[in-house]
């Protein structure tokens, strides 16, 4: 629809097995799936970002919302297919940008409102992925 076939997933495991189980689903997922992967771990980062913010743990808070950034940035906003994708893609991309804008806002002032915002957002946007590829596969 509005991406373009690749992109990555982003996913450190805590163990090789866990590395090795996240690399086979890239290696096996369509670019739907990869699509659906990528909003998978930055909504997981985000949450990540939400515990250490509120144990005050500031470094990890920061590595979390970079990982959120990073997929927002390199994976969602660079998986957009402009040219086939026409104002849907445009309007997505504005959003994206909107949702980075809230994660910096939330690293910056230590904002959780601002992280829920963007995982909301987030949500709402991989909620109307995954009925696309229901719709789909039905």
């Amino acid at each position: 629809m509005t991406y373009s076939r690749g992109g990555a997933a982003y996913g450190r495991g805590a163990n090789a097995y866990a590395r090795v189980g996240v690399e086979s689903g890239v290696m096996s997922a369509d670019p739907h799936q990869l699509i659906v992967m990528l909003f998978d771990g930055a909504q997981a980062a985000i949450r990540a970002a939400r515990i250490h913010m509120q144990a005050g743990n500031i470094a990890e808070k920061g590595k979390s919302i970079s990982k959120a950034l990073d997929i927002v940035n390199n994976g969602l906003s660079a998986a957009l297919d402009q040219d086939k994708g026409g104002e849907i893609a445009e309007r997505l991309a504005s959003l994206y940008d909107y949702i980075v804008r809230l994660l910096l806002a939330a690293n910056l002032r230590n904002d959780e409102e601002s992280l829920n915002q963007a995982e909301s957002l987030l949500e709402d946007i991989a909620s109307a992925w995954r009925d696309i590829g229901q719709q789909q596969s039905a």
